[in-house]
């Protein structure tokens, strides 16, 4: 069983994935290769002279494989509790297991409905149904978090990684029992 399984991989999802498996979390990152980050040009993602979009979510893969994560290429399907945890359904006919699931899913909710998610509307231009999550990515499962655009954050790239970012120290810091921090330090 994952301890941590984040669905969608774009800015949110591959940021939520570096950091738990940084963190020491084993962890699962699905990707359908279908979202919107990959159509983006970026000059002003901090950090990044520019970049485009398939080469941000190729860097954002490689930073989350390179700490641990396993990356699935696969749509998600199904989502539904099971035991202590939850099992994620693939189109391929897969099943995941995970203690907490971060829906990551960019504009796209229909994921989260089906497994009993409360919606609600979105306030950014053409996001018309967003995820109710708390400030913390919190949703009204248990288990499910919420971040990126589809928490209703700003679709902004930039703004979707911090979240993607804050959500999985918010589940890390929950699975350890204690405020989680990450910091580098430069090596002399």
């Amino acid at each position: 069983m994952y301890e941590i399984a984040i669905i969608g991989a774009g800015p949110a999802g591959a940021s939520a994935a570096l950091f738990a498996a940084k963190a020491g979390k084993k962890t699962l990152l699905i990707d359908n290769d279908k979202g919107m980050t990959r159509r983006g040009w970026y000059e002003n993602f901090y950090g990044i002279s520019e970049i485009g979009g398939p080469d941000l979510v190729e860097t954002g893969h490689k930073q989350a494989v390179k700490f641990g994560a396993e990356l699935v290429a696969e749509q998600a399907t199904g989502l539904s509790a099971s035991g202590e945890g939850f099992v994620i359904e693939t189109e391929s006919g897969a099943a995941y297991e995970a203690k907490h699931v971060i829906l990551a899913t960019g504009v796209l909710t229909d994921l989260a409905a089906k497994a009993g998610v409360e919606t609600k509307d979105g306030t950014e231009p053409r996001i018309k149904t967003v995820v109710a999550a708390t400030a913390e990515g919190k949703t009204n499962i248990d288990g499910i978090w919420a971040a990126g655009t589809v928490a209703g954050v700003s679709v902004h790239g930039i703004i979707t990684a911090g979240d993607g970012a804050k959500v999985a120290v918010n589940v890390i810091s929950e699975l350890n029992g204690a405020r989680y921090v990450d910091h580098d330090l430069l090596k002399a």
